[in-house]
């Protein structure tokens, strides 16, 4: 077992647009990080760490103006543009490598029970390497909301994608497994699929969603499916063998109509036109553009990977000392 009085604590929180939230989440992380220290014996050099995601409201000057109020505690990072709550995450816990023993990744929004990072801890210090948030329960979400939710997981379950159901981005990580996450160069990461490559011991901790503090999620559905979509194409080829598996039914089900076809003409019968060229030829034709565009997903990837640009660039660090820790 670690020892608990040298342990320290990195909680790291992306923030886009969150100015309406901020002046109530900061005040309740620095509240965290005393009872952290005082109740269950973590190092008075445990911080937390706010990363604008390129910001358009008073974000930044809300992270900066807490940074000198809480010099010893608070440190903020400013994205030079918006880079995606993923990345803006991996700008987060790429700061604090080398710095923390662990990190706890929640959203500036604190809807992740804060009772539950002290679970986390007690769990890491029993040995896991990965502590995740697990959600109790769906029955606040909207019924559609829930629903991709279900569809999402059952179908990364089906195509071999090690995925823990209802595990958002509140999560803990180890120092070990920070190191082993900055050896993963790829551009588009999607880090719940990551994580049982970063370590094999992994736990998880269940906890109930609080309501949202303020303003309103910065995490639509078009921002979602983008998720899933890198999720997808990042770790499972399935879509790709889907359409060989396609290509070979329809060449299958085309060769049954041919020789149906001659038969019909050997025997003298005619077959209508219209319906028997018109259905397949939509048919097929929909079926090559679907399955150009699950390639061109995957090309395009590529595309991205070999460019090897930078998934962020940090602007700004508010910190006192910020200097000595670049």
């Amino acid at each position: 077992m670690k020892n608990a009085k040298s342990l320290t604590i990195a909680i790291v929180a992306p923030c886009y647009n969150e100015a309406e939230v901020l002046p109530t989440s900061i005040p309740r992380l620095m509240s965290l990080v005393d009872d952290l220290v005082s109740k269950h014996a973590c190092s008075p050099d445990s911080f937390v760490v706010l990363v604008d995601d390129g910001s358009k409201d008073g974000t930044w000057d809300q992270i900066a103006h807490a940074s000198q109020k809480f010099p010893n505690v608070l440190r903020g990072l400013r994205l030079s543009r918006n880079a995606g709550h993923q990345n803006a995450l991996v700008a987060g816990l790429t700061y604090v490598t080398g710095k923390c023993d662990a990190v706890i990744s929640i959203d500036a929004d604190l809807q992740d029970d804060l009772n539950a990072l002290p679970l986390m801890i007690e769990e890491h210090r029993a040995g896991a390497e990965i502590v995740l948030g697990v959600k109790a329960s769906r029955a606040d979400d909207p019924f559609m909301k829930t629903l991709t939710a279900i569809a999402f997981y059952k179908g990364m379950k089906w195509m071999g994608v090690d995925l823990v159901e209802n595990h958002a981005d509140c999560r803990l990580m180890s120092a070990r497994a920070l190191l082993n996450l900055s050896k993963f160069p790829e551009y588009v990461l999607f880090l719940r699929g990551l994580q049982p490559l970063l370590h094999g011991r992994i736990s998880t901790v269940k906890y109930d969603l609080a309501p949202r503090l303020a303003g309103k999620s910065k995490y639509g559905l078009k921002k979602m499916l983008g998720l899933a979509l890198n999720g997808i194409t990042s770790f499972s080829t399935t879509p790709l063998r889907l359409i060989s598996w396609t290509g070979a039914l329809v060449f299958v089900v085309s060769l049954l109509f041919a020789v149906a076809a001659l038969g019909k003409a050997l025997s003298g019968e005619t077959l209508p036109g219209w319906a028997s060229i018109t259905v397949p030829l939509y048919l097929l034709g929909g079926l090559i553009m679907l399955s150009i565009g699950v390639t061109g997903e995957y090309v395009g990837k590529i595309y991205m990977e070999v460019k090897h640009r930078p998934r962020f660039l940090i602007d700004e660090v508010a910190h006192i000392e910020s200097r000595l820790d670049e």
